[in-house]
């Protein structure tokens, strides 16, 4: 028989973070137990179990959930995920319920240093650059604008018997062989019951449901590939960020959503696209794509109006989409802060505009975690707040809202006409500022 081995502490902390974030009810005991029996090769103590727990705040007194919090997003962590294959200099962290997962520094990394480039997992673009891509003047990938480049490459369709044109074109054969990951099902030439959807998503200009088309697109063309081509896809869309359209909609404060009857409307047409077209013609074409049925869970997830359309459609309404519209493995484990220390940019604008650079603001720790900003760091303390909301994590707390949040508070006293009562705060929240 075979000696059990004791794993590395960074391959023990990612199977424990993966078993307790697939199963956030188990304690410690129930948690240990369920790692010796999916790694039956391992030699590992309870007490090196709750030590790591501990560590990644997955432990019920770590880090205690605010109760006055009605909602939050759902979050977990990818399983298997190589964060190696981006930057040596971070690693997957999951906090708690209510903040998630996020990325924290392995090691020092300096100021305006390159931590990371990456390619979108899929990317919906901004409506410019979308209407570039929609009259064949951008590639329909990498979302680039075409300089009159000689390798540009018509989508096959194009030249096709289709009565349905599709305009894509794209950068050169390496552009053309990627889309075959999400472009079919979206190929008005190759599906054209996808048309409506497309329409209705650039009319609302609703860049959420641009995005969920593309992603589930993603996802079934995946299943027509091989299990394991589905499980990676899968476990990327199922571990963003969620929360549902009606609870996004409930703790938005002044921010409009889309009534219901659109998020209706709008799912009839996802179902029509990608599942059950109107006419036997589009149903035919959608089959000759997708010939193999999808598992009946992941099914259920994708076309299930509630919870499952509302809750991925709440998936591209939160801090996932990046500002261009891209969707990206791992930039959206990035958490927000108003004083962020990592900002991300588009820095091949003529060869990939769609790839990101995530460079460092200033030094950073290692253990520090990686932030960016979800709102305009320019707006004052209420305005950023108020706009947080949206993303159900309650107040920011960030280093930057805390100080603001006592000066705001004295501003307040000190405009009430304070009595001795008042004054005596007034003096505490001074005392506090250090300006006393």
């Amino acid at each position: 028989m075979t000696q059990p081995i004791s794993p590395a502490e960074d391959v023990l902390s990612a199977a424990l973070v993966e078993l307790k974030t697939a199963n956030p009810t188990l304690g410690i005991a129930k948690v240990h137990a369920l790692l010796l029996q999916s790694h039956p090769e391992w030699a590992v103590s309870e007490k090196r179990t709750k030590k790591i727990l501990q560590i990644e705040g997955l432990t019920s007194s770590a880090n205690p959930v605010d109760p006055n919090v009605g909602a939050y997003p759902q979050s977990r962590v990818v399983s298997g995920l190589d964060v190696s294959k981006w930057t040596s200099k971070a690693r997957v962290k999951m906090f708690d319920k209510r903040k998630g997962k996020g990325l924290v520094a392995t090691a020092e990394i300096q100021e305006n240093e390159l931590v990371w480039k990456e390619d979108p997992f899929v990317v919906a673009a901004e409506w410019d650059i979308y209407d570039l891509q929609a009259s064949g003047q951008a590639c329909a990938l990498c979302t680039t604008p075409f300089y009159d480049s000689p390798l540009v490459i018509p989508c096959a369709s194009a030249s096709s018997s289709s009565s349905t044109y599709c305009s894509a074109r794209f950068c050169n054969r390496l552009c053309l062989a990627r889309s075959a990951k999400v472009h079919p099902l979206l190929c008005t030439g190759q599906n054209p019951a996808c048309a409506p959807l497309i329409k209705f998503a650039r009319e609302r200009q609703w860049m959420a449901l641009n995005a969920l088309a593309h992603a589930m697109s993603r996802v079934l063309l995946a299943n027509q590939y091989d299990e394991a081509t589905l499980k990676a896809d899968w476990d990327v869309f199922r571990s963003l960020a969620a929360l549902g359209m009606e609870e996004r909609a409930k703790y938005s404060f002044g921010e409009k959503e889309p009534e219901r009857s659109t998020w209706k409307k709008a799912h009839q047409l996802v179902v029509q696209a990608f599942k059950e077209p109107r006419n036997g013609g589009d149903q035919k074409r959608l089959a000759k794509i997708l010939k193999k049925p999808l598992p009946a869970e992941i099914e259920q997830d994708l076309f299930e109006y509630e919870p499952g359309f509302l809750m991925n459609l709440g998936k591209m309404s939160l801090s996932n989409l990046e500002a261009h519209g891209g969707l990206y493995t791992l930039h959206a484990h990035l958490n927000h802060s108003c004083n962020p220390n990592i900002s991300v940019r588009h820095m091949d604008k003529r060869t990939a505009l769609s790839r990101i650079s995530v460079i460092a603001k200033r030094p950073i720790a290692p253990g520090e975690e990686l932030t960016v900003t979800y709102v305009n760091p320019e707006l004052p303390y209420r305005s950023r707040q108020e706009e947080l909301q949206g993303w159900g994590f309650g107040s920011c707390r960030c280093e930057r809202c805390v100080q603001e949040e006592k000066a705001f508070k004295l501003k307040e006293v000190l405009n009430s006409g304070a009595d001795s009562e008042m004054d005596d705060l007034a003096k505490e929240l001074k005392a506090g500022l250090g300006v006393m």
